[in-house]
């Protein structure tokens, strides 16, 4: 969650002049506000997904290594279980998300142009 938080503070830092420009032709706080959330929100979700593809290999892996020992045990992936991950990824993006966004939607427009990159 700090490392999102840490990465979408740099995002801000980064896009502070086009921040400017998008509040100068007239965007409004919640717009960019909303838009840092969206991104937050895409990034640790699609970590999520990354985490269950790469649970899920291990877990079949480990359920075919069972399997060879005489063991059964069953590889299956639970709907609840993703729906519950990727659930989490979400609610992560957004708490984490808000402060940078919120940072980013405050942001003065002229003095945000006038940034140096």
């Amino acid at each position: 969650g700090i490392g999102i938080m840490n990465m979408m503070l740099t995002t801000v830092t980064e896009r502070t002049r086009e921040i400017g420009l998008r509040k100068a032709i007239g965007a409004k706080r919640g717009e960019i506000n909303l838009q840092f959330l969206i991104e937050a929100v895409l990034i640790t979700v699609a970590g999520g997904i990354t985490g269950v593809i790469f649970g899920a290999a291990i877990s079949y892996l480990i359920s075919v290594g069972a399997s060879s020992y005489g063991l059964d045990w069953r590889f299956s992936i639970p709907p609840k279980a993703l729906i519950i991950s990727l659930s989490f990824s979400a609610f992560f993006g957004i708490l984490f998300g808000v402060y940078p966004a919120r940072r980013a939607a405050r942001l003065n427009p002229i003095e945000a142009l006038q940034a140096r990159e």
